[in-house]
């Protein structure tokens, strides 16, 4: 990638800024501009280093750059039939591999098939000082030392740019299958648990409003026994696509809503918690997803109630999208992660040039 006129551009903009002590705003689609604190700093667009490098579908693994768009890399996984297992949400059409990767996001299948980090084998990334690295491979077992590829899903750009990302993908599931349950959360969060611990080919689940709704994924026989065995009313296959579709983009019913509230200065929550933790009570619209372990909030509660209450129940709170002030999105750290933090920062960054306080204030 070294000689790329793409890859030059934006490592002399590095080098500018670096030189006159400026800092840079990594940009893609901007489809994840709201998540985290305020960007700030010169635009760094990233979109023309794009395309897919390399796919080798007998392999399992795709190489793209990272101002390639969701939706390309995901059709041609699609003509393969091979897919991103874990489901990230495509915020607009603008999404790209990179800010897949440095958000850090999955969608409903999160719980069952793992996240993004999960998947990413290797990748290429321009650090603060204009240097290109490269980190892992395009194999599982290809790691030594420290896997730096991986600690850049979530990273939010505070690292460097990722240039390039190798994943691992997997086939699409021969036999999916929907079932809709009309229970109160406490119920569908014991059922959840229950169901959790048998060899059943459980894959998403979602409880709103009184209805918990559950998709299962794998061999035909495997799902069709799972549905004799789990009763409940068998959604309609494109009904049941539409309604998974719109919960991993998050414009079904419930983030229309939040996006209201969100307008008139109220705050969507997500709360990561146990998975077994009980109903939470504080006020507010809930979405529970991951088979309990994420749970949407949307709430005008104070953010100190609402981390007391995800503390309680083992986990932790995340302002994800907020209306009237930025500030305190993420969690703070303990003592020795936020030192964690820092050095990083300072390894991979050391000039501060990129996403300044993206991620936290002091990064």
């Amino acid at each position: 990638m070294t000689n790329e006129p793409e890859l030059q551009r934006l490592i002399d903009q590095v080098q500018t800024a670096r030189a006159v002590k400026g800092t840079l705003d990594i940009r893609g689609g901007s489809t994840k501009a709201f998540y985290g604190e305020t960007p700030r700093g010169d635009p760094l667009d990233v979109r023309p280093l794009a395309g897919i490098s390399s796919y080798e579908p007998s392999e399992l693994v795709v190489t793209a750059r990272t101002g390639t768009p969701l939706a390309e890399l995901e059709a041609a996984l699609a003509e393969k039939g091979q897919c991103l297992p874990f489901e990230p949400p495509r915020l607009g059409d603008g999404s790209t591999v990179g800010g897949m990767v440095a958000a850090g996001l999955a969608g409903p299948a999160r719980a069952a098939v793992g996240g993004v980090r999960d998947y990413v084998l290797g990748a290429t990334l321009l650090n603060g000082r204009g240097e290109v690295m490269s980190f892992g491979g395009q194999v599982m077992k290809n790691v030594a030392g420290y896997d730096v590829s991986r600690l850049l899903a979530g990273s939010l750009g505070i690292l460097g740019v990722i240039c390039e990302v190798s994943l691992k993908v997997l086939p699409v599931p021969p036999a999916v299958c929907t079932l809709r349950f009309e229970l109160d959360q406490a119920i569908a969060l014991k059922r959840l648990n229950e169901w959790g611990g048998q060899p059943l080919p459980l894959n998403a689940s979602a409880w709103w409003d009184g209805m918990l709704v559950l998709r299962l994924a794998g061999a035909a026989a495997a799902v069709r026994a799972a549905v004799a065995k789990l009763g409940g009313d068998l959604i309609e296959p494109q009904l049941a696509a539409s309604f998974w579709t719109g919960l991993r983009d998050q414009s079904d019913e419930f983030f229309a809503t939040a996006s209201q509230a969100v307008a008139r200065g109220g705050t969507l929550w997500r709360l990561s918690v146990a998975q077994t933790a009980a109903p939470l009570t504080l006020a507010g619209a809930q979405l529970v997803e991951w088979g309990g372990a994420q749970r949407w909030l949307v709430s005008d509660e104070p953010a100190a109630q609402v981390r007391a209450a995800a503390a309680a129940a083992g986990g932790h709170a995340t302002a994800y999208r907020h209306g009237d002030v930025r500030g305190s999105v993420f969690a703070p750290l303990a003592a020795p992660l936020a030192r964690i933090h820092r050095e990083l920062k300072a390894a991979f960054d050391p000039d501060r040039v990129f996403n300044p306080g993206r991620l936290y204030p002091e990064l």
